[in-house]
């Protein structure tokens, strides 16, 4: 996988398992300070935005009523603007926890609503769906979710099809998708390029694995998601069989937690969001990619949306779906991951006028819809803002201020500036002083998806 620095969002702070009830103080009283200082600038950009530019308002020949869930993270917010600028009607969801989301504030919201966990209490999350799709007579739900949350809108697909389209894989789809083994099983046997995978339910079936015949190292991921230990590439094996048993040993891996052994393929890694119906790849965007993803550029790989046709063609899937691939310096491209989901990637289509028909449309499209030529790499500010703190030369500092100019916000938007008011001043703040009401302090701030980001976090 591609090094990176490690962008660890704005304020962020090391390793949290260890931090006192001090350190969560200072924590969170020290980033709602730096908070409140940049409060005035943002003001005065968003109410001049709000002064010289009037909202825009078209209307569709057939309008739909779209419902969205994720109303926290910058996906579903791209997804609302899009199906607005189409002219359709559009009900932003999130859990009970997320009520404060600044998104909800866009002038692409008609309404918003929010529903309870999915993982605390599925068939009280389904019931909440059905009532909402009922009463805002919804004709497409499209569901935005977090890793944990994909599987619980699968299951909840049987009780909303009878009211409205749900946009969306079914369950046995979601689990083999997301289970990076089973996924990786699933390409080999399409003919497909993977890495080398073993699944590992205990830590003695790594110690006593033979690596001496291995051309590459390889990595462990859990399958079941891990927001903090995902982002660990600790390469196997370690320098010394003792470091070895030591790091893999500190892993929660048991039978009910089963984690992929992976092999390390050097080269270039690439993030995709794809939106198919039918098996058809109707919309897709590619990006290079690292290990925390903040910024996002179309590039064109003709490897990668082959093998991507190929892999939702044979299993004729209708959804959205996302893969990360490596292609190594002989251009050969191995698909790592999948995450049947959202992508972040699609803020490339923030001023693409056909999002909405490529996921309403029924009838195939002429060609795969991709981001415009004219579209700008999408970033988020306050991300950038913690990169400067890791500049260390005049040329680093040229190329983040290029990355600047030639890119936009993927929050703000003139015509719709009060988001980004909001998430960085009203979301998160309520965020942060309610981990302080607790004293809890969190790894990183992760405002693309608009929460604090925490072991056993969601």
């Amino acid at each position: 996988m591609a090094q990176s620095l490690p962008l660890t969002s704005v304020f962020a702070t090391p390793s949290v398992p260890s931090q006192t009830k001090i350190a969560a103080i200072i924590q969170n009283i020290g980033t709602l300070a730096l908070l409140l200082l940049a409060l005035p600038i943002n003001a005065i950009i968003v109410f001049l935005s709000l002064l010289a530019f009037r909202p825009v308002k078209t209307k569709a020949a057939n309008p739909k009523n779209i419902l969205i869930s994720g109303g926290k993270m910058t996906k579903a917010l791209q997804l609302a603007r899009s199906f607005h600028a189409a002219g359709h009607r559009v009900v932003l969801l999130e859990t009970h926890k997320y009520w404060l989301t600044g998104h909800r504030f866009s002038q692409a919201v008609d309404k918003f609503y929010t529903v309870p966990a999915p993982q605390e209490n599925p068939q009280a999350y389904t019931q909440a769906l059905v009532d909402i799709i009922k009463q805002e007579n919804i004709d497409i739900y499209i569901p935005v979710t977090s890793p944990v949350g994909s599987y619980y809108d699968s299951l909840a697909k049987p009780a909303l099809s009878p009211h409205c389209e749900v946009l969306h894989f079914d369950a046995e789809i979601t689990q083999m998708l997301d289970d990076k083994f089973a996924f990786a099983e699933k390409g080999r046997s399409l003919g497909l390029s993977v890495p080398k995978s073993f699944k590992i339910t205990s830590a003695e079936q790594v110690l006593n694995f033979d690596f001496s015949g291995e051309s590459h190292p390889y990595i462990l991921k859990s399958i079941p998601y891990d927001s903090v230990r995902r982002l660990d590439l600790t390469k196997l094996p370690c320098p010394t069989p003792e470091a070895t048993a030591a790091f893999v040993n500190s892993l929660p891996i048991s039978p009910e937690t089963p984690w992929i052994m992976q092999e390390f393929i050097p080269g270039k890694e690439f993030c995709t969001h794809s939106t198919v119906r039918d098996g058809e790849l109707r919309l897709h965007c590619c990006c290079e990619s690292s290990a925390f993803q903040v910024n996002y550029e179309n590039v064109e790989n003709p490897q990668i949306i082959d093998w991507v046709k190929h892999f939702v063609q044979e299993l004729k899937l209708t959804g959205q779906i996302s893969f990360d691939f490596i292609q190594t310096e002989d251009g050969k491209i191995y698909a790592i991951e999948c995450n049947p989901r959202t992508h972040s990637a699609i803020t490339t289509f923030y001023n693409h006028p056909l999002v909405a028909q490529a996921y309403l449309d029924t009838e195939p499209l002429a060609t795969t819809l991709q981001p415009l030529k004219t579209s700008k790499p999408t970033y988020w500010t306050y991300h950038e803002a913690w990169r400067v703190t890791g500049i260390r030369s005049f040329t680093q500092l040229r190329k983040w201020l290029q990355n600047i100019w030639r890119g936009t916000d993927a929050i703000y938007q003139p015509h719709d500036p009060l988001p980004f008011l909001m998430v960085h001043h009203w979301q998160i703040p309520l965020l942060l002083l309610k981990n302080l009401s607790h004293l809890k302090g969190w790894t990183r701030i992760d405002f693309n998806i608009g929460k604090l980001v925490e072991p056993n976090g969601d």
